[in-house]
């Protein structure tokens, strides 16, 4: 369990931060910036969450607790020989897997992309993908140059799709989506 008895320490105060194996980077270094951004995306759940209940509520506190497994994850750089450092299984993705399936299938098929917005839910839902996007992007930019776990890019990817999924549902189970109308503003 993790124990913090004092908030601030000033050893980044001259721009640099720990990794999960101590090293320490520049705060401008991708893998800061990769884990960071799950970090963003985390609170962006959690906002969304001020507009849940029940299920939804639930699954999104799974979420949660998933993405500060990945911002440990991708904090500690991977080592071939490594045993108990904390790291995204496969288990987590199948979750995400069954309940965008399950949602999915009580969801009217798409005629139309959907635009960000609908129901308070839905549209911070629609914040919290677009912030899962940016931190998938950098993700796959950082396993471009270390090895990572791989199973971290699948994670982000999948939970991106669940977070649309879950946007249409919160927006009255798709009847309430906003559809995009190409050339509907000329």
């Amino acid at each position: 369990m993790v124990r913090l008895t004092r908030i601030y320490t000033r050893s980044g105060d001259k721009g640099k931060t720990s990794l999960g194996d101590g090293r320490r980077v520049s705060k401008t270094d991708l893998r800061v910036a990769a884990y960071g951004t799950v970090d963003e995306a985390n609170a962006a759940v959690g906002l969304a969450r001020l507009h849940t209940s029940g299920d939804i509520d639930a699954m999104l506190g799974r979420i949660q607790n998933d993405l500060f497994d990945l911002g440990a994850d991708l904090c500690t750089p991977h080592k071939p020989d490594e045993t108990g450092t904390l790291r995204i299984v496969q288990s987590q993705i199948d979750r995400l897997e069954r309940e965008i399936d399950a949602m999915n299938a009580e969801l009217a098929p798409l005629t139309s992309f959907v635009l960000p917005g609908g129901t308070p839910a839905a549209a911070a839902l629609h914040l919290a993908r677009a912030v899962v996007r940016r931190a998938e992007r950098l993700v796959v930019e950082l396993a471009g140059h270390e090895t990572l776990n791989p199973l971290t890019v699948a994670y982000v990817n999948r939970l991106s799709d669940h977070l649309f999924v879950l946007s249409r549902v919160s927006n009255d189970m798709g009847r309430g989506d906003v559809l995009w109308v190409p050339g509907g503003a000329r």
